[in-house]
Parts: structure tokens; C-alpha cells; sequence
């Protein structure tokens, strides 16, 4: 075949959209406009390193503010939570050999997060809506800083983003508990206790162990799901409260001096925010490690009862960690300080490490093992949290803090690293993993592509996470533009890494794209021919 015919066709025509069944092609449609969002991201944030570098004349103050605040909701929400949330519901049945539980709320959920995510975007870029903290706003708001309509459309794409996220949550919890019609009453109580992680630690203290009713990746999911659950109405609390402000504002009421309590509103923010950065990401990347460990090598989880145990005890610490983000705040108590701020927050270092270690492990207990490409990027994955979850704790010690905080150290070595290296390449293992799966056995069309994507991707993430840090510990703030180029060597090594990741992503896509061909890609978004009950994993 030419490249032009592979193009069109895919991989030696092997793809065959009309083959799949309606829940592979909406896995396959989360994926895909994750990766276009992951685009937008990533575009993104090649203007940012571009403008932090040399002064781009045509990007304005205010719109590289605007792109500043779209930017990291439009990487989380419109790409990490739609690949997520698109895998997981399609997963959580196939691992529980069930039907999910509604097809018909998965498609809104798409829908909710793809729609959302272009209100919010479309709103910063439109209006250059640009409070910087996204939803953390100290209220009282000063509204002569940003457009008020702007900001209207800006929460109110928020809110759509969780109303797909509360509806995630409700499906996943449904398909574990529920029963299929015909099928023999199952115990939805039991079902739920093994997902929470209740038969793990049970299991601990018993002599004779009892078998999971709930695969250890499902439980993952499940866990993840509760802090899913409370960020969404935390999120939309918040911006139901901004909303109050801004049409208060329109209708010519000045809510400047109300009640509300500046210290109490940011830690309830930071509380629910906290819930996806230290909470959710590290429990379902714990799942997905474990989810592909398993799945490489084949063979069962090493101890396994201690990794369920440990997705219970993570609840503890993921709802009690929040404060290290206010230990530079002269109003927070000490006490949170130092029992959240700091003990907590070092305690990540246990329950990750535990994940870390587990999953190296089982994957040493299955030697030989040959270096494909999921294997790879899990190693990728796994390396990012080891530098980004160290590089965090460093900053929750009170003296350090004091310095790192508000600087580039903390968006560099901690966010950018674990997100873009730790969370990224343990999805890109991930969807090279299932690939086959959700297309029928489509073979991926270049190795070599894949191989360059790996190490593009790989050396970029650490490599920007690694001068926007020593621009950070020379004193560079977020959050800032400067002008005067006092870092301007640092950014240069930033952008240029930054390339290496657009050049990885570039090939990642064009692989994809080739593989399934562009009639696969459309293919993806038409109406699927099959019934839903006929297949495993299928909608009700």
C-alpha cells in the first residue's frame, strides 16, 4: 500500500470501524478528542515557553494570561479526564465480565466533557477571561481586572465538565453493583466493600484469605471515583458561588463586603482541588500500573491484599492533605501547617512508594520480558512519579517553602513532570496496550515512530520540568510575565524541550492516524451497526 492509501485506509486496511462494538467505538471517541485536547494543551504551552523566551508581539498580555488559565484545566479536564474517564468505562465491565451499566450516560459524559471543555477554552480565548487560580478566586472579586461574561461562560463550561464527571461516577458505581437482567442476584453490598478495599484489609488479619470480588484495578477505579465524586461538587459549589458574584455584579449589586470568609473559602477550595492533584491522579495511576503490570506479564499482582488495603488507607490521606498548599498563607493555622502540610503530605511518599514498589516487583517476579512498547512507557510513567512526587514533598517542608512556593519549581519538577511524565506515559502505556483490543486487532504501523514518541516525550518532560526548576529556585515566579529576559537561557531550554514533547506527540498521532486510517477515524463517530448485547463489554 502507498503512504496516501495508508493513510485513508489505515494499517493494511485491518481496521474496520463497522466491526466494533457501540462501547469500543465510545472508548475510541474519549481517546480521540482527549488527544486533540492534549494538542490544544500542548500548543498551549509552546506559546507560553515561546513568549517567556522572546517577546512575541502579536500574543498580548492579557491573552497570554487567558492561555494561562485555560491551559492547565483544558490538559486535565479535555484530555487527561477524557482518555480516563473513556478507559475506565470501558474497562470496569470488560475486567467485571458484566454489561455497563448505561451506554446511553457514558455518551453524555463524552459529550459533557468534550462540550465543556470548548466553552471554557473558547471563554479565555474570546474574552482573555484570565483570574490566573482558574476557579480560586479570593473573594471578594475585583471585576475590572477581566471580562464578567467572559467569566460566565468560563464557570459555566466548568460546570458542564462535571456534570460529565458526577455522571462517570454514578456509571462506574452502578456497573459494580448492579444486576444484569437474567443474571443471578448479586451482592451489591459485598461488591462494593471489595471495591472500596474492605476485603483487602480484611483479608490482612485472616488466616484463610477469601477471594476479591472486584478485580484490584476495578477497586482502583472505584476508589478514585469517590474523590471524583467530592471534587465535583466542590468544583461546582465554587462555581456556583463565582457565578452569584459575577451576575450579582451584572445586575448592579456589590457583593464586595459580604460574609463570606477569605481563609475558610480557600481551604475548602484547595481541599476539593487537592482531591484530584494527591488524590485521584495517584490512585488511578496506582490502578493503571497495576492494571498493566498484570496485563504484561500475566501473572497475579504481588501482594495484592496489601495494594487493596492501601487504596483504603490513601482515602485517609487524600482527604487530609490539602494544607500544604496554604503553608505560605500567614492566616493558616499552624497546626495544619504542620500535621497536613507536612506530616501528611510526607506520607504520600509511603503509599505511592508502596504502588511503585508493587508494581515493579510483580513485573521482576515475570523475568524474561521482552521491551514492547506498553512496557516501556509504563517505565516512563513510573520514573515521572519518581521525580515529581519527591520534588513535592520537598515542597511541604516549611523552610523550603518559603522559597519554592509561587515559583516555577513548583509548575516544573512537581506538576509538569508528574502529570506530563508520570500521568502522560502510563496513559500512552495504556492506549498502546489496548489498542488491539479496542480496534480488533489493528497492529500498530511503525515501531520506530513509537520509539520516537517514547524518547521525544520522555527527555522533553523531565528535560522542561527541569529548567523551568532552576529558573524557579533563581527566583522565577509563576504566574508572571517578564520582560527584562533575567530568565531568558532558562526558557530557551524550556521551549526547546517543550519541542522535543510536540515532536513526540506529532509522531504518537500520526501512528495512531496511520494505524486506523482516516476512515477509521470518522468511522469512530458514526453509529455503530452491532447490538450492544451481543458483545462483551456492551451497554444495557
Amino acid at each position: 500500500m502507498t503512504f496516501i492509501d495508508t493513510l485513508i485506509q489505515g494499517e493494511q486496511g485491518l481496521f474496520k470501524p463497522e466491526s466494533l462494538t457501540p462501547m469500543q467505538k465510545m472508548t475510541l471517541r474519549f481517546v480521540v478528542v482527549g488527544l486533540v485536547y492534549y494538542a490544544f494543551a500542548v500548543i498551549e504551552g509552546m506559546i507560553m515557553r515561546v513568549v517567556e523566551a522572546v517577546h512575541l508581539p502579536f500574543v498580548s498580555e492579557e491573552q497570554f494570561f487567558a492561555i494561562l488559565t485555560a491551559h492547565p484545566l483544558v490538559g486535565i479536564f479535555g484530555s487527561t479526564y477524557s482518555i480516563v474517564f473513556g478507559a475506565f468505562l470501558f474497562l470496569v465491565p470488560f475486567l467485571m465480565k458484566k454489561p455497563l451499566w448505561s451506554l446511553k450516560l457514558g455518551h453524555w459524559t463524552f459529550g459533557l466533557l468534550a462540550g465543556g471543555t470548548f466553552v471554557f477554552w473558547s471563554a479565555g480565548f474570546l474574552s482573555h477571561y484570565s483570574p490566573l487560580y482558574t476557579l480560586y478566586w479570593p473573594l471578594p472579586a475585583d471585576f475590572s481586572q477581566f471580562s464578567v461574561v467572559g467569566g460566565i461562560f468560563f464557570i459555566a463550561g466548568i460546570a458542564l465538565v462535571m456534570a460529565g464527571a458526577a455522571l462517570f461516577v454514578i456509571n462506574v458505581f452502578k456497573t459494580i453493583t448492579y444486576t444484569p437482567p437474567g443474571w443471578d442476584k448479586q451482592p451489591a453490598g459485598a461488591l462494593l466493600g471489595s471495591a472500596l478495599g474492605l476485603s483487602g484489609l480484611r483479608n490482612l488479619f485472616r488466616k484463610e484469605k477469601k477471594e476479591h470480588l472486584v478485580p484490584l484495578p476495578v477497586a482502583a477505579v472505584a476508589r478514585g471515583s469517590v474523590d471524583t465524586a467530592l471534587n465535583t461538587a466542590v468544583i461546582l459549589f465554587t462555581g456556583v458561588l463565582i457565578l452569584v458574584y459575577m451576575v450579582g455584579h451584572v445586575l448592579g449589586f456589590d457583593l464586595k463586603h459580604s460574609a463570606i470568609d477569605a481563609l475558610l473559602y480557600k481551604n475548602w477550595f484547595w481541599w476539593g482541588l487537592d482531591l484530584i492533584a494527591d488524590g485521584l491522579v495517584l490512585i488511578f495511576v496506582a490502578g493503571a500500573w497495576y492494571l498493566l503490570a498484570t496485563m504484561i506479564t500475566g501473572k497475579k499482582l504481588f501482594m495484592e491484599n496489601i495494594a487493596r488495603a492501601a487504596l483504603l488507607v490513601e482515602l485517609v490521606v487524600s482527604w487530609t492533605v490539602w494544607s500544604h498548599h496554604l503553608m505560605s498563607d500567614q492566616a493558616q493555622p499552624g497546626i495544619l501547617k504542620l500535621v497536613s502540610g507536612e506530616m501528611v503530605t510526607a506520607f504520600e511518599l509511603i503509599t505511592q512508594g508502596l504502588a511503585f514498589a508493587i508494581t515493579l516487583i510483580t513485573l521482576w517476579n515475570a523475568r524474561p520480558l521482552k521491551m514492547t512498547q506498553p512496557l516501556k512507557f509504563l517505565f516512563g510513567g513510573l520514573l515521572g512519579f519518581a521525580l515529581a512526587v519527591p520534588a513535592g514533598i520537598m515542597q511541604a517542608d516549611l523552610g523550603l517553602n518559603r522559597i519554592l512556593h509561587n515559583t516555577q519549581w513548583v509548575v516544573g519538577p512537581h506538576v509538569h513532570v508528574a502529570i506530563l511524565v508520570g500521568l502522560t506515559m502510563t496513559l500512552y502505556a495504556a492506549i498502546y496496550l489496548l489498542l488491539p483490543v479496542l480496534t480488533n486487532g489493528a497492529k500498530l504501523w511503525s515501531d520506530k515512530l513509537a520509539n520516537v514518541h517514547f524518547w521525544c516525550h520522555l527527555l522533553g518532560g523531565i528535560g522542561m520540568g527541569a529548567f523551568m526548576g532552576m529558573a524557579g529556585l533563581q527566583g522565577m515566579l509563576r504566574r508572571t510575565l517578564y520582560f527584562g529576559g533575567e530568565f531568558r537561557t532558562y526558557m530557551i531550554l524550556a521551549a526547546l524541550a517543550g519541542a522535543l514533547l510536540l515532536v513526540g506527540f506529532l509522531a504518537f498521532f500520526l501512528n495512531i492516524v496511520m494505524t486506523v486510517g482516516l476512515r477509521g477515524v470518522v468511522g469512530i463517530f458514526l453509529p455503530s451497526k452491532l447490538k450492544t448485547k451481543d458483545l462483551l463489554p456492551a451497554g444495557n
